[in-house]
């Protein structure tokens, strides 16, 4: 399988190719062109958050804690003290890095349910979420946002299944066919959960009609 570097690599150039694509047939501003290609960087690592040792698993759950304690700030920044406010980010910090991450390196497994086109779409719409709900943006920039998360996932499992392939030795090595699934077959409990999860966002969705016109005007320039 292609390691941390390679898929890093690979995923920056896709984002870069993408967001300036994007920004000349018009589909975002320039302004975005940087975080939609962040965003398929990082989709193009996320997959590798259950791998236990990799690089890829603290330095996204670092990200998520550094979220986590933003958050915590921008919400209890007008109904705490200074020391309390501190204490809370530091709390939620510590606690998404170390005590969140050492409970889910405890119940994943390698190339499970994290490399599955059902990750790409939850993956894609927590994104999009967040997007339109916490961060107000319009609903046709919530789903590119959403959308350069799957497309980095994606990007992630197609590498790993081309790294499968011995071209020199002419054999396919058995870990094909374990990344671009499209679910984990071998835990369907997992899969179950996760398709739960993803269907209960839908109502916070950004509206389908926006979605329904971004693919339509990005199709338009390839045909």
């Amino acid at each position: 399988m292609a390691n941390f570097r390679t898929h890093l690599s690979v995923a920056t150039v896709a984002g870069v190719l993408v967001g300036l694509g994007g920004q000349q047939i018009s589909l975002w501003p320039a302004v975005e062109a940087v975080p939609i290609a962040v965003l398929i960087a990082f989709g193009g690592i996320l997959p590798d958050i259950d791998s236990d040792n990799s690089h890829a698993v603290r330095l996204v759950f670092t990200l998520f804690a550094a979220l986590a304690a933003v958050s915590g700030a921008l919400l209890f920044q007008e109904r705490l003290e200074p020391g309390m406010l501190l204490a809370l980010c530091a709390t939620l910090f510590l606690g998404v890095r170390y005590v969140l991450s050492a409970v889910f390196k405890h119940f994943s497994v390698h190339r499970g349910i994290w490399h599955s086109l059902l990750a790409a779409l939850l993956g894609g719409f927590l994104v999009a979420c967040a997007s339109y709900q916490f961060f107000l943006q319009d609903a046709w920039m919530a789903w590119a946002h959403g959308l350069a998360l799957a497309l980095g996932v994606m990007v992630h499992l197609l590498l790993d299944e081309c790294y499968s392939v011995d071209l020199v030795g002419i054999r396919v090595k058995r870990s094909f066919g374990t990344a671009l699934k499209f679910f984990d077959y071998h835990q369907p409990l997992n899969s179950l959960l996760m398709l739960l999860v993803t269907s209960a966002l839908i109502p916070w969705l950004p509206p389908w009609s926006a979605l329904m016109q971004f693919v339509s005007q990005g199709l338009r320039y390839w045909s």
